[in-house]
């Protein structure tokens, strides 16, 4: 979508869909959820009408304020993910948050980089009970930035040179993200496997139905 002011406005996208969306499952859902929770017993899902958003520094100094050892600039593991949540749902009661503002290095080369501070990035992950439900950022829409970043990876973009023509005639700030339909499902009801929130679950070990 197209930023016009602040990358945020990807986030009040988000915001409305995720509040609107829980709202019309809690008031609409009471019978399914019940069935659920009868066989796989659930928390109901915390959630403010306003999602928190948090920025990267703040989780990380949350961790280290409970002795959790993690690297500031070297991005968070799963474990690091679910302690953060815990913590946030023990100090503001909520389990959706938006973590913002993350190292640009642990970030995707598209990601714009933060005007304030370029060791950071316009770039957000959206959690719900610790885990990650959602990427995303700001990409770049500037040429001269896109190809700086692909050198700095070592790639080479010359099999998007049409998409790169268009940066260089002049391209709107935009902003996107992906979702994950089936985690969103697992964690809103608690679900302990991803499987259970698939129609028709596929791993190593399943093929068919």
């Amino acid at each position: 979508m197209e930023i016009k002011e602040h990358y945020f406005e990807v986030c009040n996208i988000i915001n409305d869909l995720f509040v609107e969306l829980f709202k019309h499952l809690n008031e609409n859902c009471k019978e399914e959820l019940e069935t659920i929770n009868q066989q796989y017993p659930f928390e109901p899902l915390k959630y403010q009408d306003r999602i928190l958003m948090l920025q990267y520094e703040e989780g990380i100094q949350l961790l280290k304020e409970v002795g959790t050892k993690v690297k500031p600039m070297g991005g968070l593991t799963s474990e690091h993910e679910k302690k953060l949540g815990r913590l946030i749902r023990e100090k503001c009661d909520t389990d959706l948050f938006i973590l913002y503002r993350h190292p640009l290095a642990v970030r995707p080369l598209y990601s714009m980089p933060c005007v304030e501070n370029p060791s950071y990035s316009n770039c957000f992950d959206v959690f719900i009970r610790g885990e990650q439900v959602i990427s995303g950022s700001q990409r770049i829409h500037e040429y001269e930035l896109l190809m700086k970043r692909a050198a700095e990876f070592g790639f080479e973009l010359n099999h998007i040179t049409d998409y790169l023509g268009l940066l260089r005639y002049g391209s709107p700030p935009r902003g996107g993200f992906g979702a994950g339909l089936e985690r969103i499902v697992m964690l809103y009801c608690g679900l302990s496997n991803i499987r259970l929130a698939s129609l028709f679950p596929r791993d190593p070990q399943r093929l068919k139905p």
